[in-house]
């Protein structure tokens, strides 16, 4: 059977021959995020991400399923255009096989972004949150099982780069930061369970990254987390969230996010 390793080196090399080499950052761009890609750079080149090996097609609108060469600067990023998650029925290893991807590709560097609910009053609906830890309540971790061994204990202390988030900082200085909390879905979550996620510490809620992120870590890419606020969450509003509401406020605030993950990738 191939391990993930073998099928992360399988899909980089075939990344090598369909769109180039040289990348050195990685982008995932999460649910509203599309329009964000032209305030990267200019793709040269772009594929079906199940065009590469190990990479299951997502079934979840807002999520492209394509991998882009894009130049930004005199940098090449490799872009994916959505994710794949838990709730569609994939393993953690699914979930995560772009990150190993792009470490095998070469990259140093992944940034993940994803639409979040808000669970502060102060976040406002469209705005970038830079993620300062996580909270993993997927019941599923990207390192478990017997193929790892002993390099199965990732130290996640600055799990998200305080370098990378200083940089962000330097680009928009009005960007908060947050604790993410990455649940399993698809369901929105109750008003109860966002009073419990308050009090656990998180400031913002979603269905992905968190996986993303541990693996990213194991492979030694340093992890930078954006989260936009696409909705408040169930409980601070008459009415709960809605997937549509989550697409709509991401493609309201595609220029202002990518302007700050550009501005980010051109002072790495």
């Amino acid at each position: 059977m191939t391990n993930a390793r073998q099928l992360a080196d399988e899909a980089a090399a075939q990344l090598g021959d369909r769109l180039g080499k040289g990348f050195e950052a990685a982008v995932v761009l999460g649910t509203g995020w599309d329009d964000a890609v032209a305030e990267l750079g200019d793709t040269e080149a772009q594929i079906s991400t199940t065009d590469l090996a190990g990479f299951p097609a997502s079934r979840v609108e807002g999520h492209g399923g394509t991998a882009a060469a894009v130049v930004a600067g005199d940098r090449r990023v490799l872009v994916f255009r959505g994710r794949v998650h838990l709730y569609e029925g994939n393993s953690a290893a699914a979930v995560t096989h772009g990150m190993r991807t792009a470490a095998a590709a070469g990259c140093g560097v992944a940034v993940l972004t994803n639409a979040a609910g808000g669970l502060r009053a102060h976040y406002r609906v469209g705005g970038p949150v830079l993620i300062s830890d996580h909270v993993n309540l997927t019941g599923e971790s990207p390192v478990a099982g017997t193929e790892w061994g002993t390099d199965r204990f990732v130290n996640l202390v600055d799990a998200y780069s305080p370098r990378l988030r200083a940089l962000a900082a330097d680009v928009d200085p009005e960007v908060p930061e947050g604790v993410y909390a990455g649940l399993r879905g698809p369901h929105f979550e109750t008003p109860a369970e966002i009073e419990m996620l308050r009090l656990l510490g998180a400031d913002l809620v979603g269905m992905s990254t968190v996986l993303e992120a541990i693996a990213a870590r194991h492979c030694g890419l340093e992890v930078l987390g954006v989260s936009l606020v696409t909705n408040l969450a169930a409980g601070m509003t008459d009415e709960g969230p809605s997937h549509t509401e989550v697409l709509e406020a991401g493609a309201a605030s595609g220029a202002r996010v990518g302007r700050l993950l550009r501005g980010v990738i051109d002072r790495l």
